[in-house]
This record gives structure tokens, C-alpha cells and sequence, in this order.
């Protein structure tokens, strides 16, 4: 019998293989990313709802200003030039202190057009403050719905 001649050596031996724990730098930079992605997603669906929230609240407001003086011409003037200036004060505050021809200019600059100082928005000068106001009532309220949308930068209503 042979004696081994020198210590006697063992087989190679790998390293156990990698765990999955901790992840590579990598794998932790898009974690990073797309949970900035979610957070950036969620919070713009939730703006998104907001508003879509706070514009059926203005439609329905304006639907129930329209549906309680339909038959009072004065009171439906009252009430649509109330209204405008309710979303005068989310759009300027300075806005809804106007008074007279400077209260249907701004009408006319936010909507675009001259149909509050040379057309049916007129009425909103004086028909409030009359007894008895002879004007197109759907005209007016067309407009003012129009103006609405056009605030909420909608398109229909």
C-alpha cells in the first residue's frame, strides 16, 4: 500500500449560488421608480375625481337655480347672476365685487364673446330689480350654461 505522499486535497467546492435577498442596486432603483410612477398616478386620478366631483356640484347648482324660478323671470335673473358670481369667486376674487359694465365685461372676457354687454346677458343689469322682467328666459339661460361649461372647461352639460 501506497501512503499519500503530501496532505491529502479535496475536491473544488463552489460557493453556494446568490440569495434573492437583498436585490441588486438595480432592482432597487426601479422599485423606487415605479413607485413614484403609482404615487404620481394615484394622486392625479384623485385631482382628477375632485374636480370632476366639484363640476357635477356646479352643473346640478345651476340646474337648481334654473328649476326654481323657471316661472319667475326676475327671481331666475337673481338667481343666474348669484351664480355667476359664485364662480367668479373661485376663478377672482376681485372678480365677483364688479358691478355694471365691468361685471359683463369680465362675463364677456372669460367666455369669449360680447353676448353678456351687447346681447341677452344684459338683462343681468337690471331684470333682478324689476317687478315684473319681459326677456327671453331660455336665452339667458343658454348662455349662462354656456359660460358654466366653458368655466369648467367642459363641453357638454
Amino acid at each position: 500500500m501506497n501512503a499519500p505522499v503530501g496532505p491529502s486535497l479535496r475536491d473544488i467546492h463552489l460557493p453556494p449560488p446568490p440569495g434573492w435577498w437583498p436585490p441588486a442596486p438595480g432592482w432597487w432603483i426601479l422599485a423606487a421608480i415605479v413607485v413614484a410612477i403609482v404615487v404620481v398616478a394615484l394622486h392625479e386620478l384623485w385631482r382628477m375625481h375632485r374636480r370632476r366631483s366639484r363640476d357635477r356640484a356646479v352643473l346640478r347648482e345651476f340646474e337648481a337655480c334654473v328649476a326654481a324660478n323657471r316661472h319667475d323671470a326676475a327671481g331666475l335673473a337673481a338667481a343666474l347672476s348669484a351664480f355667476l358670481r359664485r364662480i367668479a369667486l373661485g376663478d377672482a376674487r376681485s372678480a365677483a365685487a364688479l358691478a355694471g359694465e365691468h361685471w359683463l365685461e369680465y362675463l364677456d372676457a372669460r367666455a369669449g364673446g360680447e353676448d353678456f354687454r351687447r346681447g341677452i346677458g344684459r338683462v343681468l343689469l337690471d331684470a333682478p330689480f324689476r317687478a315684473h322682467a319681459d326677456y327671453d328666459s331660455a336665452a339667458l339661460i343658454a348662455l349662462v350654461r354656456r359660460y358654466t361649461q366653458r368655466s369648467l372647461g367642459t363641453g357638454h352639460a
